[in-house]
This record gives structure tokens, C-alpha cells and sequence, in this order.
């Protein structure tokens, strides 16, 4: 029985949102699975990726072969890093705490770049709320200044007969 690691697809039409699933590769793919192993929410910017690590090491460990977007996820939350310093721990090469210091000290690294985007984005928000609103008062400025003269203008064609009016008194 061949397993497979892949998506599952749940949520509504143009609003996906997938399970990571370990399944027989015979399966459908909303089909029967053999564990699930995490969620992936593409709608959000970053997109969220939430994996149960060492169940996808296990996984993979045992034969389970990724779907392309599988990998690409495995690859973002760090379990195909964790199954090839497992595979090294096996082998003799580095030792389990040595394994574990180097994970840890990539997840710090991918959170930092995760965080950065995160700010990034939010910085880019508040940039364009900012241009928005100062275009929105250059616009009301303008609507405003050209509604001014018009209200200047009458006061003065009011004022004009006045002094008209006057200039005739004098004259009689």
C-alpha cells in the first residue's frame, strides 16, 4: 500500500482551505486517509501553515512520498530538514542533540523571515492607508476651495448694487 502525503481540499468555492493528509495513493482526494497531519490556509498573506512535524517525519521515515505541494510545505515548516537530520543521527554523523540544536536554530531563522514579511506587509498596509487618506484630504481641500470663490462671489455681486445704490443717492 503506497502512501502518499497530500492535500485534502475543504472550504467553499474560491475560498480553499486544505488538510495535510497522509493517504493511500489509491484514494480519493477528499477521500479516506490515514492521518491527518496538519492544515494549510492559502487565503491569508503569509499563507498559513499549521504541520504536526514529527508526525510528517515519521511519515517519511516509513516511505510516504510527498505530492509537490506537499514537499514545498514539508520544505516551508522544516520536516523534510528534520527527517535528513534523522536520517544523519542514524547514520552516525552528528549526534541527537546536535540534530536538534541545528533545527532549532533554522526554525528561529524562518520565523524571523516569516516575521518580517508579516511587518513588511503591515508597514505597506499603513503606507498605503496613509497615502489614501492624505489624497482623500487634497480632494476635500480642492472641493472646498472651489466652493469657496462661488460663496465670495456673491457676497461681492451683493455688495456691487449696494455701492451702485449709494453712488445714485449721492447723485441726487
Amino acid at each position: 500500500m503506497p502512501v502518499k502525503i497530500r492535500l485534502q481540499r475543504h472550504g467553499k468555492k474560491g475560498k480553499p482551505y486544505y488538510w495535510i493528509v497522509a493517504a493511500d495513493a489509491r484514494s480519493k482526494r477528499d477521500g479516506k486517509y490515514l492521518e491527518k497531519l496538519g492544515a494549510y490556509n492559502p487565503n491569508t498573506n503569509p499563507a498559513t501553515v499549521e504541520l504536526d512535524v514529527d508526525g510528517a517525519v515519521k511519515w517519511l521515515q516509513n516511505g510516504a512520498q510527498p505530492t509537490d505541494t506537499a514537499k514545498n510545505l514539508l520544505s516551508y515548516k522544516g520536516a523534510l530538514l528534520k527527517n535528513h537530520l534523522v536520517g544523519g543521527v542514524r547514520k552516525g554523523a552528528l549526534t541527537e542533540e546536535q540534530a536538534e540544536a541545528k533545527f532549532t536554530a533554522w526554525l528561529e531563522e524562518k520565523a524571523g523571515k516569516v516575521q518580517a514579511k508579516t511587518d513588511g506587509l503591515s508597514e505597506a498596509e499603513a503606507k498605503t492607508k496613509a497615502d489614501a487618506l492624505a489624497a482623500e484630504k487634497a480632494v476635500n481641500e480642492a472641493r472646498i476651495a472651489a466652493a469657496a470663490p462661488v460663496v465670495e462671489e456673491e457676497v461681492a455681486e451683493e455688495a456691487a448694487p449696494v455701492v451702485e445704490a449709494e453712488a445714485s443717492n449721492e447723485e441726487e
